[in-house]
Parts: structure tokens; sequence; C-alpha cells
């Protein structure tokens, strides 16, 4: 297992290079030049070269060709390689917006974000497979269709409308909630109570839905009809075994979702006012803050990268069957 991971973290070079040159494209060459919108619309050229050359704009995009006596040569110092600096080293400047340095902008939203995410997310999970638990145990039975029914409508529900009707129901006209704000420390947990409700029921009626339907592909395999014909009862058969071979794909579930939930909820903190780095995407992709949204792309990507592996060798934990080589 350890010469495997060597080896996937060796992949990361790539990837991180193709990720670092793929945002290059998106944010430097699809997105144009900021330096117009930064200027105002009644700039004058010189001070749209001011700014160009402030942000390091003036440069070549790819490379610099110098001339020394009668020799070309190259210089690495263009608008790629800075922006290949800043994807190494994680330094990407200041948001055009605030001025404020986007390490700062992540160290500050980051708190609100996870004290959002991840109890709602681990709250909603363990719901969702005990619910579709009982719903496999109880298949056919009239719990596991209302069960399945409440799944399809939960699906059916679009997440701006549910965050829509429980901030009218739960905080305008019964007033439990606050309908927007956010404290730091314990005192967010009453800005947070709504939001976290909303993001799982959201999240119950697509996972139970996932979670049964792998639970029951267990339940009709061989060696479940066996444990029966050995006598086992069926709550050992479904706690103990097929629930642990119903691993593999629930943890494929879960561990892709965990990189997102650095950057929370983006409409949930949009809604709610909370500070986070879902409300800071927002803002940027408003305001066009070409190094913020660069910035979230880039360690989103990264932290999906190393989800992948995470899940990989979490398969070889959960299933000795499994050998990585």
């Amino acid at each position: 297992m350890i010469r495997y991971v060597i080896r996937r973290l060796l992949y990361f070079i790539p990837t991180i290079l193709g990720v670092a040159f793929f945002t290059f494209l998106l944010f430097r060459l699809v997105g144009g030049n900021p330096a117009y919108q930064l200027a105002g619309k009644n700039a004058t050229p010189e001070t749209i070269q001011e700014i160009e050359k402030e942000l390091g704009f003036d440069k070549p995009l790819f490379l610099n060709f110098k001339k020394a006596s009668q020799h070309w040569y190259y210089i690495f110092d263009s608008q790629f390689t800075f922006h290949f600096k800043q994807a190494l080293t994680f330094h990407f400047g200041r948001s055009y917006k605030t001025k404020q340095k986007i390490s700062t902008i992540f160290k500050d939203g980051i708190g609100p974000s996870l004290s959002l995410a991840i109890p709602s997310f681990f709250i909603g999970i363990f719901l969702s497979i005990s619910i579709a638990l009982f719903a496999a145990f109880y298949r056919g039975s009239w719990f596991d269709r209302i069960i399945v029914l409440f799944s399809v409508i939960g699906l059916s529900i679009p997440f701006l409308a549910t965050i829509i009707a429980g901030q009218y129901f739960f905080g305008y006209k019964l007033g439990l909630f606050p309908i927007s704000g956010y404290n730091f420390g314990l005192g967010s947990i009453p800005y947070l109570a709504l939001p976290s409700l909303i993001w799982i029921f959201s999240s119950l009626g697509g996972n139970v839905r996932f979670f049964r339907t792998v639970i029951l592909d267990e339940i009709k395999q061989d060696y479940v009809t066996t444990a029966k014909a050995k006598g086992l009862d069926n709550k050992r058969i479904l706690f103990k075994h097929v629930l642990k071979n119903a691993l593999i794909p629930i943890l494929t579930n879960l561990i892709v979702a965990i990189p997102f939930l650095f950057t929370g909820s983006l409409l949930l903190e949009n809604f709610f006012g909370i500070p986070g780095l879902g409300n800071v995407g927002i803002m940027a992709l408003g305001n066009s803050d070409w190094p913020v949204i660069n910035a979230l792309t880039y360690i989103g990507a990264i932290l999906f990268v190393i989800a992948n592996l995470l899940s990989d060798v979490t398969y070889a934990l959960v299933d000795p069957r499994i050998k990585l080589s």
C-alpha cells in the first residue's frame, strides 16, 4: 500500500500542472483583461497601463523573448510563470474588489464555512444511512414505501425553494430562528441551526435513495442467501454483513463530497449572511474578482484529487479483498 500511495502522490505533479494550466486559460485568456473593469468606464489609457503593470498583465502570456547583442534568449517572466508560482506557493495575491490578501480572506472564511458544513454533513449522512437501513430491512412494507415517497419528494424540491420557505416560515412567521447573521464561537449556534436543518433536509432525499439502493443490491447477493440458510437472523445479516459490504459505494459518495465542505454551501451562506467561503465565492462571481475565484477553483481541485486517493486507501481498509498495487 505504501508504494501505491507514493506512486499516486507522484501523480499529483502532472495533475497540479494541469490544474494550474487550465485555471490560467480560464481566468487569464477566456476571462479577458480585468484592468478595464478595475479602471472604470472613463479611464484613460495611461491608467489602464498602470493597472496592467501593477497586476502583471503587461507581461507576455507564456514566454518572454528578449534580445542580447545578436542572440535571442528566453526569460521566463510571463503571466503564466507568475500564475504557476502562485499556484505552487498558494500565494494568490490580493482581491481585486477588497484589496485584502486572499490568504486572509480564506483564513477568515474557513471557520464559518466548516461550522455550518461539518455538522450538517455528518448528521445528514448518519440519518440517511440509518433511514436507508430500516427501509431496506422493512423492504416492501408501508414504512419502506413512505420512505421512498418522501425521498422522491425531497429530490423534487429545488434547494432554493427550501431555503426561501425555511426562512419565511421558521424565521419570519414563527420567529424560531434568526433569518440572517452570524456570531463567532458558541454564539453562532442560533444562526447556524436553521441553515443546518435545511442542509440536512435537502440532502436526505438523494442520500436515502442512493444508500437504500446500494443496500438492497447487497441483500440480493449469494452470501446473504447462504447466511440465511445457516440460520442467521435478518438484523445480524443486515447490520453486520450487508452494511459492511455496502460501505464501498457509500464511501465513494461521501469522501468525494468532503473536499467541497471547505466552501460550505454557496446559497445557504449567501441567503443567511454567513461570512464563509461560499459567500465569498458568490460575491467574487458577482464582482468578477478573478483571484478569489481562481484560488477557490485551484484549492478545490487539489482537495478533490487528495480525496480520490483517500477513497482508494479506504477501500482497502474496509474490504481486505481489495489489493492496492
